[in-house]
């Protein structure tokens, strides 16, 4: 074993109150066969964007063929139930946008604790939330949107990822803040939403994977929603230059059913982040989407979700935000 995953199996196992010698049996072990990752959106979302450059990477690195499984529904709460009741042995891991831990279950029972039935693993990504409207819409400006909007009140559509999504918080905190009335259209995933948008069955679209279709004239971009504006589009306006109150920022991460060998998870932190770091390429891929790699260990995961959990939560609560 190299010395840098040897030092890691003995941190990792001081942590856990587990025998050096178990742990560095797991490290040394791992992975013997295929590891599935379960991603708890369908194919074309933001969390398939995210996941999928990484499979061949990440194959690679470990020596064993890494696959996806996508499994959609329930605003992603399906997906991560099949993580929780996996066997946890270092074969099965999660991806999942954070909205399926830090806002779905604020807004109905899930069949899983996110702060207690989950292990972090790795923060992959952030994403950008692009308000975006059909090229058709005559606004130019986010005010111009508004505008429109309140002349014209129950006449437009929002197509989201599903409840719980942040799309559906952006457009329930947009109606409340703005002052309009607009429909809210739930669908299983980002990338049904979006087929949608694309043939103007809706009007407004809020996820990263619109991104693509931003430059090739397919929605048009009014405001985004991140840390800061995009660097492909400086003259657009965070939402939050707009309106304070509406500041959002997803983020994508891998998670591992409770139990998982404390060795493996750190090793795996470890290859993730290592790609995130290294791969020029993967990142172009990753901005395609309107999504940025980030390094962050285990415990930093675990703390950005226990805070984003309790803001949110918060947030909900004020808007009385209920599952529809």
């Amino acid at each position: 074993m190299k010395l840098r995953g040897l030092l890691s199996a003995i941190a990792a196992a001081c942590v856990a109150g587990l025998p050096i010698s178990d742990a560095l049996a797991q490290a040394a072990e791992w992975p013997n066969k295929a590891i599935r990752v379960i991603v708890n959106f369908g194919p074309g979302g933001s969390a398939d964007n995210t996941m999928r450059p990484y499979v061949e990477k990440l194959s690679k690195a470990l020596g064993q063929q890494v696959v996806i499984e996508n499994r959609g529904g329930a605003s992603g709460a399906l997906g991560l139930e099949a993580v929780t009741k996996a066997t946890p042995d270092g074969y099965t891991f999660g991806v999942t946008p954070s909205l399926s831990v830090v806002i779905l279950p604020h807004l109905r029972k899930t069949p899983y604790d996110p702060l207690k039935d989950l292990v972090p693993v790795v923060n992959m990504t952030t994403g950008t939330l692009l308000f975006a409207v059909h090229p058709t819409h005559p606004a130019k400006t986010l005010k111009e949107f508004v505008d429109y909007a309140k002349a014209n009140p129950g006449k437009l559509s929002w197509g989201t990822a599903g409840v719980g999504s942040y799309g559906h918080l952006m457009c329930e905190a947009f109606k409340h803040f703005t002052g309009t009335d607009i429909l809210h259209v739930p669908y299983r995933g980002g990338g049904e939403s979006l087929a949608d948008f694309l043939a103007g069955v809706h009007h407004i679209h809020a996820d990263p994977n619109t991104f693509p279709h931003v430059t090739a004239g397919k929605a048009k971009l009014l405001a985004v929603s991140d840390l800061q504006r995009h660097p492909q589009f400086p003259d657009v306006p965070l939402m939050k230059e707009v309106y304070p109150d509406l500041d959002f920022v997803v983020w994508f991460a891998m998670y591992a059913p409770v139990g998982t060998p404390p060795a493996v998870v750190k090793r795996m932190n470890e290859e993730i982040n290592k790609i995130s770091r290294e791969d020029a390429a993967l990142r172009a891929t990753l901005l395609k989407t309107a999504l940025a790699p980030v390094i962050m260990t285990p415990d930093e995961l675990g703390a950005l979700t226990k805070s984003d959990h309790a803001r949110y939560g918060e947030l909900i609560k004020k808007l009385n935000i209920k599952a529809e």
